[in-house]
């Protein structure tokens, strides 16, 4: 049974640093994609940052490029997202989620609050 365990959120002022993490289960890690979303209230959800099987493959909305990294470690099924430089425009609630035998798996996420 596939499982995503988000953790690592909070409350940071404007230009703080987090790092989020997502523990997975039930699945071989290692071969699939992953990806973090958020949802901030009244919008709609947004593709924040994937990662490949490898570091290198990765992809970044325009509005996190250059402030926010994504990576993993396969030997500890977990994938992170360190995020610098946060804005209020940042806050929501942060998803990982990946793509297993045609369908879609995201965790119960974890709430990134960016204010002052």
């Amino acid at each position: 049974q596939v499982q995503l365990v988000e953790s690592g959120g909070g409350l940071v002022q404007p230009g703080g640093s987090l790092r989020l993490s997502c523990a997975a289960s039930g699945f071989t890690f290692s071969i699939y994609v992953m990806s973090w979303y958020r949802q901030a209230p009244g919008k709609e959800r947004e593709l924040v940052a994937s990662i490949g099987t490898a570091d290198e493959n990765t992809n970044y909305a325009d509005s996190v490029k250059g402030r926010f990294t994504i990576s993993r470690d396969n030997a500890k099924n977990t994938v992170y997202l360190q995020m610098n430089s946060l804005k209020p425009e940042d806050t929501g609630v942060y998803y990982c989620n990946t793509w297993y035998r045609g369908r879609s798996f995201r965790g119960q996420g974890t709430q990134v609050t960016v204010s002052s």
